[in-house]
């Protein structure tokens, strides 16, 4: 496969649900100790998911992901895993691109998502990408910073 396919976002298929699994334990086990919980992620029905088209993947073996679920004014962006080998490689841009370019085909003007207010490297993160800061709310054992990247 050739490196622009490689870079390609596609949904994903139910043959890449054992590959969803284990890109998403494996971006998201490392908060488990941090956060003293297992993140939401990782308890997620990701096969349902996929059958359901809200999740897009890129690579080939699978390196990173988007779960995403469209509301009638935003796409809820309920997840982004890239695998640690693939860290600082752009699989991350690539998808926080392929989220806004997607929202856009579906007519949406704004992007929301959360992430545990544990999770700095992702407070970091999102502000550089346009994310704005909404509230910071607790649900149950997590909480959660709440952002939104409206999109003009």
């Amino acid at each position: 496969m050739d490196d622009q396919e490689n870079e390609r976002v596609r949904p994903a298929r139910a043959a890449d649900v054992p590959a969803v699994r284990a890109v998403t334990d494996a971006a998201y086990r490392p908060y488990i100790e941090r956060i003293g919980v297992v993140p939401r992620p990782m308890e997620a029905d990701r096969g349902a998911d996929v059958a359901a088209g809200r999740v897009f993947v890129t690579g080939d073996p699978v390196v990173g992901l988007v779960v995403v679920e469209a509301f009638a004014d935003h796409l809820f962006l309920d997840s982004v895993a890239v695998h640690p080998a693939a860290h600082g490689t752009g699989v991350g841009r690539r998808l926080l691109r392929f989220v806004e370019t997607h929202a856009r085909e579906l007519g949406l003007g704004e992007i929301r998502l959360y992430t545990n207010a544990m999770m700095w490297e992702n407070r970091r993160i999102y502000p550089k990408y346009g994310y704005e800061l909404v509230e910071r709310r607790v649900d149950g054992p997590y909480d959660r910073i709440h952002y939104r990247k409206p999109l003009g």
